[in-house]
């Protein structure tokens, strides 16, 4: 027992149920020596395909252009995109004390498997605790250096993988990214009530392909159906919301690699909202 004299300290080893025991274990991984992170955003989906990493990259660039040091960790280890969006090119290296991120053209530090890997198409056949541990090894591992807001395109769904991430970094706050169907309505609220699970705060909603707007007339027309965003974000408390239409412009950027030169102001309220966390 832990108020014995004979007590070793080694728990693996005791069936007391002592307070340094039952007390609540931090599993936090401390970031490389010498990294410095403020706050930690994690981008989340229910979902692939509703356009989680460019959420996650374009909130990289809006708070890199309002001044901040902004950096991108890429834990969608099975598809990883955020390399194509910024259109790099060469592979991330290291020496005996760790990986350095790979510099966007302004300055948006980037980790992503794609980085590594010899060709961008290897496809990554590992099972979930490998990918876990290879997320884990971008945090400890990376020397990053000093940034303001570090964002997380975490992998989609509410299972092994992002459960273990959400345990292993200090995650500040989570914005979710969803498309309007009705099922990906009911798909959000599992992805919102994970974060209450994990006690890390939703800041935000983001509705992707939300609407689309006439050229002609201005008009938003909703193609994929009624949205309820502002429902959901209402029921869980979430007071930010942004919703980003269908714009060619937003896809043929993002596949050329030039994410940092799209302008639009769909993801303004969410990067005040950051600014002033």
């Amino acid at each position: 027992m832990s108020d014995n004299a004979s007590c070793s300290h080694d728990c693996s080893s005791c069936s007391s149920n002592c307070a340094s025991r039952t007390a609540p274990q931090d599993l936090h991984e401390k970031p490389h020596e010498g990294t410095h992170i403020k706050k930690v955003i994690a981008i989340a989906s229910g979902k692939g395909g509703v356009g989680k990493s460019f959420v996650t990259s374009m909130l990289a660039v809006l708070m890199s252009r309002k001044g901040f040091k902004t950096a991108v960790l890429d834990a969608d280890i099975t598809g990883p995109s955020v390399p194509r969006a910024f259109g790099l090119k060469e592979k991330a290296v290291g020496n005996d004390s760790g990986m350095y991120p790979v510099m966007t053209k302004t300055g948006i530090g980037v980790m992503s498997l794609n980085l590594l890997l010899e060709q961008d198409t290897d496809p990554v056949v590992w099972r979930g605790p490998v990918i876990a541990g290879a997320v884990k090894q971008f945090w400890t591992d990376v020397m990053w250096g000093d940034i303001d807001y570090m964002f997380i395109d975490m992998p989609p769904g509410t299972g092994d993988v992002p459960l273990t991430v959400f345990q292993s970094i200090p995650v500040d706050g989570i914005v979710i990214t969803a498309s309007p169907q009705e099922l990906v309505g009911m798909i959000v609220e599992k992805a919102v009530k994970m974060a209450g699970m994990m006690n890390i705060p939703v800041l935000g909603l983001v509705e992707n392909m939300s609407y689309v707007e006439c050229p002609d007339c201005g008009k938003k027309i909703e193609i994929f159906g009624k949205s309820h965003i502002d429902e959901i974000a209402a029921q869980h408390g979430v007071k930010t919301v942004c919703k980003v239409p269908v714009v060619p412009d937003i896809a043929a950027a993002s596949d050329a690699g030039k994410i940092e030169e799209i302008k639009g102001s769909w993801l303004d309220d969410m990067a005040s909202m950051l600014e002033k966390l």
